[in-house]
């Protein structure tokens, strides 16, 4: 029997869809195989237009709307909790869907390697490249290097800072977040090897009141260009604008907020995932267990530049930018300490973006001013 859970959502759905929203009709068993037609759905921990990383999902799913033979169900506001279970058994058993996009990273486990196993002819596609060896095979993990996009953001706040101090604001000490604050300062670093970057943990992916306090904080200290890594940027867009800071986007395009402090940002681009995906379904094809992509390969973009970059912020920035095209381009690289005195890099050692050991990252490189613990 479903759950009150599973009948609301499916009430919602119902609801959207007469006015126009996403279409929740489907046949009552998933697709499988080969099919002219297939259900996919897409699960979000927050608001589909929060300016961040659930945005950024959401446009991905945009595009896959426009495919033809195929149908999108959407869930926002989603927990990290069993609530995603019952939403994402709901869209199988309801909505028939044969391809869900669960894309928070608490959803994976255990929710997401609970369900999958009941649902063998289902693929579930989370986003955060924790699948591994031994877990359900219908079960798929994929991710971006968008570290890459936050070195070409340090780039040009490099550039744009006048106290040599540059600020960062984030969500939890994990090694994805540790890669993201130590490109923002290795890239400004590649300006002027005297920029420090002092960085604020607030706990939590989104709490708006700890963002605003942190990025005020960072203003306080005399931080002059912000970024950060939240779920939804724009609280610390806003405040860091408003304290007269310049700004460095992540997950989607936030220069709609403060157009003149807007100096560019890191974005993840997953229309062309998406679609790659759930073409590969319509074809009757098997998705990698394990996929990762960069900024040569379309998994993540670069917000335009905004009116106030130099034009010499802007000449290293497309030259860099260029470089990372090639392939083969190293953010941590020797010779490199972390802030603690470890040498993290030798002379002449490097770590290419798909090099494992930046998987387990657990250090901050010199220069950042903050702790993981």
């Amino acid at each position: 029997m479903p759950t009150k859970s599973s009948l609301s959502r499916r009430h919602f759905l119902a609801s959207t869809a007469a006015f126009g929203g996403v279409a929740a009709a489907g046949s009552l068993t998933p697709s499988r195989a080969r099919a002219a037609n297939l259900t996919v759905g897409f699960i979000y921990v927050g608001p589909k237009d929060d300016f961040g990383y659930n945005q950024a999902h959401a446009e991905g799913a945009a595009a896959v709307k426009e495919m033809a033979g195929v149908t999108v169900v959407e869930e926002e506001n989603v927990p990290e909790t069993n609530d995603v279970q019952n939403t994402m058994e709901s869209m199988i058993n309801f909505d028939g869907a044969g391809l869900l996009f669960p894309t928070s990273f608490g959803y994976f486990d255990p929710h997401v390697l609970e369900v999958a196993p009941k649902y063998p002819d289902v693929r579930f596609e989370h986003a955060a490249g924790l699948w591994s060896e031994g877990m359900p095979t219908n079960v798929g993990s994929y991710f971006g290097y968008i570290g890459m996009g936050q070195y070409l953001n340090g780039i040009v706040a490099g550039h744009m800072t006048q106290s040599k101090k540059i600020g960062f604001v984030a969500a939890k000490p994990i090694p994805q977040v540790l890669l993201n604050i130590n490109s923002f300062l290795l890239g400004a670093r590649a300006v002027d090897p005297e920029i420090t970057c002092q960085v604020i943990f607030t706990g939590e992916w989104s709490l708006a009141v700890k963002e605003a306090e942190a990025t005020n904080a960072l203003c306080d200290q005399g931080c002059d260009v912000i970024t950060c890594h939240v779920d939804g940027p724009k609280v610390v867009m806003e405040t860091a604008a408003g304290r007269g800071a310049y700004i460095c986007g992540y997950h989607a395009d936030q220069s709609p907020l403060a157009p003149e402090k807007y100096l560019t940002g890191a974005e993840w681009n997953w229309a062309g995932v998406y679609t790659g995906m759930v073409q590969t379904m319509l074809d009757g094809g098997t998705i990698d267990n394990f996929v990762r992509g960069g900024l040569a390969d379309g998994f993540i973009k670069m917000s335009p530049l905004g009116p106030a970059v130099t034009d010499a912020a802007r000449e290293q920035f497309e030259a860099t930018k260029a470089e990372i095209m090639k392939g083969g381009f190293s953010v941590i690289k020797g010779p490199l300490n972390d802030n603690k005195g470890n040498v993290i890099a030798a002379e002449g050692e490097a770590f290419v973006e798909t090099d494992i050991a930046l998987e387990s990252m657990d250090y901050l490189v010199e220069g950042v001013i903050g702790s993981t613990s």
